[in-house]
């Protein structure tokens, strides 16, 4: 965090979730793959260790779907502890076999669902306080809390990661509405949103699992409202029938001309969401980060 209000910009890891699906992880119904850190331990713990040779200084566990509620709609329900926990362990155990003492392992919480059922947010806060515990037991540095799409239940999350007593970093995801002014993606106004985020300050505020063309918007009414570090990670490709394609993805080179403009609105973090992969964080690596200490 010193680094990056002394004007440095820290990489974080590209996209952990389609990136274990490219690579033939198993995949659960109605949880994508909550199950990795069970059923394919080495293929996560490689995706891990290829961020972090990479570049990546701060990686996030597999464990977006991993929520108690996506969980129990998978059949998955009585491995919420177990799952939640190898995953984090595994990120710890990337950072230890590649020799990277310095990487941040951010335990990733988000309240998504695949059925469209949502839990109570009584449920939420409950089970929530609960993951945020068992990752920061299993060694997490921080808690990324990732696709909030809306006020309330962002709220309810925050609130009770904050229990955890581990640094809080939000994900906000955006997009236009008809009307053209930035919103969560269930349709809360940025600026709503930002007053109550702006009352009781999370650690850093990340616009993530946005499209790129969107970014720009977001980091605009950001960058006047909030005065504290702003991370970005974007995605790149699309959902058909419940599998992520590849296909639509920006190369490396298109991405990094997207975090180069970024970076003009002071952005400190910058990695990838969905889509985005290993060979985007190397470009990213290489330009933003080792030719700026060169100068």
């Amino acid at each position: 965090m010193d680094r990056a209000k002394n004007e440095q910009v820290i990489l974080m890891d590209g996209a952990t979730g389609t990136e274990v699906e490219r690579r033939g992880v198993a995949q659960l119904n109605n949880a994508w793959n909550g199950g990795a850190a069970l059923s394919d331990p080495d293929i996560l713990r490689a995706v891990h260790e290829d961020y972090i040779q990479n570049g990546a200084e701060i990686i996030i566990s597999n464990t977006f779907a991993n929520a108690k509620h996506a969980l129990l709609d998978a059949g998955r329900g009585n491995d919420f502890e177990k799952l939640n926990s190898r995953s984090v362990q595994i990120a710890v155990e990337a950072r230890e076999k590649t020799n990277a003492e310095h990487v941040c392992v951010a335990g990733g919480i988000s309240y998504w669902t695949w059925t469209g059922k949502k839990p109570s947010l009584a449920e939420l806060e409950s089970t929530v306080t609960t993951q945020a515990q068992i990752m920061a037991e299993s060694g997490a540095d921080l808690l990324m809390l990732e696709m909030m799409i809306d006020i309330e239940q962002m709220m309810a999350t925050y609130y009770a990661a904050k229990s955890s007593g581990l640094p809080i970093w939000i994900g906000l995801t955006c997009e236009p509405n008809q009307q053209g002014k930035i919103c969560l993606r269930d349709g809360d106004l940025l600026e709503q949103a930002l007053v109550l985020l702006t009352d009781d300050k999370p650690d850093v505020i990340n616009i993530m699992h946005t499209d790129v063309s969107h970014v720009a918007q977001a980091l605009e009414y950001l960058k006047s409202t909030w005065h504290e570090p702003i991370g970005v990670y974007a995605h790149s490709g699309k959902t058909i029938n419940g599998k992520w394609t590849f296909n639509d993805v920006l190369s490396p080179a298109e991405y990094q001309q997207h975090a180069e403009s970024w970076m003009d609105f002071g952005v400190k973090f910058i990695g990838g969401c969905c889509g985005i992969g290993t060979k985007h964080l190397a470009l990213l690596n290489e330009t933003l980060i080792k030719n700026r200490v060169q100068k």
